[in-house]
């Protein structure tokens, strides 16, 4: 009985974990202040603060050095991490970015040398994993893609003001054409802010290949000009226009990058610099030939990714996928597969995990855009609609998509949808036997038509 006891005691004597990186410090990241934990026997205070102004930066790497330290973890904190994670490359240490989700410390006790303490116990005994970061060259492009996107936006909202402006004045030529800023929109604004009133001279500016007729467009230009309004449409014109240069500057800026990104396998043999042929190559066809070179495949030729969505795709992930394991890890990343909570056996819970990817908004656009594609995967995307409901099948059609491009882009080959017929053939098949089974319990059997014959 006694050595029963003794046994069970020794079991329940908690054991220190494994130390796999003895050289792994810890740093808390915030906004005016850095906290830094590195092993206890590599400085008398082996917990220290850094402010964040670039120097004290520069020596917070230096300490790092004296104390032995060769990894760190941190949090990616907003924007706050970006400097010091980039010193840190640059000094050659490997940089662990972690999800803060994954760090959370025992509540209650949370402070920042706690934290720092606790990132770096977390990375010494291997129970880290790091976030995935393209490289330097990939981040720089995604830098202006977002930038860009926010330039964008900021343009739309002009667009509002315009049509508010217009609206305020019983101007209704932004209901009649589809696009106020197009050429016919934008010919009419000018013609408003330089005195005309008259209608039909107004409307003599639409183009031909307006589809409202010139009655309809008099009639919306009638309307009470106010000099207040006309001066919210000048401003806002003028901000419109502002911010439609910046974004053909970025453009050209992202183009520039995208000609002097080489990819992980990049063989174009100098084709990048042809100047002969960019004069006969509209900007869609050099953004795809780029595009292309980077991958080192075409992507846009599978079904639902535009260009710009593979540009997207590009600038958040890069062209080197050898940090995925598999398509199915890929899709992981993604948050396009099951998030399965299991517990007791049952499944509680499967719902995809929230996220804020714009590679995952990307892939969902172009799976929603199937709905009337003819193609086998618009016909996937249909037949999940149809079984588990839209949210679904767009997560589903997405999945696919993923995989597919996972593929496409390790293995270096051309898409061919002739491979989906695999899949199509399969599902005929147990629709047919399906079918079957239904008739054969209704007492009634199932005749295949003759060749050339089609149902009355």
């Amino acid at each position: 009985m006694a050595k029963t006891k003794k046994k069970q005691a020794n079991a329940k004597t908690p054991t220190s974990l494994p130390v796999l990186r003895a050289n792994a410090a810890g740093i808390d990241i915030g906004a005016t202040e850095m906290f830094v934990a590195v092993p206890a026997d590599r400085a008398a205070e082996n917990v220290r603060s850094f402010p964040t102004f670039t120097q004290d930066l520069y020596r917070l790497v230096q300490w790092l050095k004296d104390c032995g330290v060769e990894t760190v973890a941190m949090e990616s904190t907003g924007v706050f991490w970006i400097p010091l994670f980039q010193i840190l490359e640059d000094a050659g240490f490997e940089v662990f970015l972690v999800n803060a989700r994954h760090v959370r410390s025992v509540p209650g006790r949370k402070t920042d040398v706690q934290d720092c303490q606790w990132l770096q116990f977390l990375h010494s005994v291997g129970l880290l994993r790091a976030s995935f970061r393209p490289a330097q060259d990939v981040c720089a492009i995604r830098s202006l893609l977002r930038h860009r996107k926010s330039l964008v936006e900021m343009a739309a909202s002009h667009t509002q003001h315009m049509q508010k402006a217009m609206t305020q004045m019983n101007l209704h030529i932004h209901h009649v054409i589809s696009d106020l800023t197009g050429k016919t929109g934008l010919a009419i604004i000018d013609a408003i802010l330089s005195g005309e009133r008259n209608p039909h001279t107004l409307a003599t500016l639409r183009d031909s290949r307006i589809k409202a007729s010139e009655e309809v467009i008099v009639k919306s230009l009638v309307g009470d000009y106010r000099s207040e309004h006309i001066f919210t449409l000048r401003q806002s014109l003028a901000a419109y226009r502002h911010y439609e240069k910046l974004v053909h500057d970025c453009e050209s800026e992202i183009n520039r990058s995208l000609e002097e990104f080489n990819g992980p396998e990049s063989h174009d043999g100098g084709e990048s610099s042809r100047r002969s042929e960019d004069c006969q190559t509209s900007s869609d066809g050099l953004l795809l030939r780029e595009l292309k070179r980077a991958f080192g495949v075409d992507l846009s030729a599978v079904t639902g990714l535009s260009v710009a969505t593979v540009q997207m795709l590009f600038g958040e992930i890069g062209s080197d996928f050898t940090k995925f394991s598999s398509a199915s890890a890929f899709a992981s990343w993604l948050t396009l597969c099951p998030n399965n909570d299991i517990s007791g056996g049952k499944v509680l819970k499967s719902k995809t995990r929230k996220t804020k990817s714009r590679a995952t908004t990307a892939l969902r656009i172009a799976a929603y855009s199937l709905h009337h594609s003819k193609s086998f995967i618009g016909e996937f995307y249909r037949r999940m609609r149809a079984k588990l409901g839209a949210p679904k099948a767009i997560t589903a059609t997405a999945h696919k998509l993923a995989r597919i491009i996972f593929h496409l882009v390790t293995s270096k080959q051309e898409f061919d949808e002739s491979r989906l017929i695999a899949d199509h053939t399969h599902h005929h098949q147990r629709q047919e036997a399906g079918l079957r089974r239904k008739a054969k319990a209704l007492g009634y059997a199932l005749v295949p038509l003759e060749p050339g014959l089609a149902p009355a």
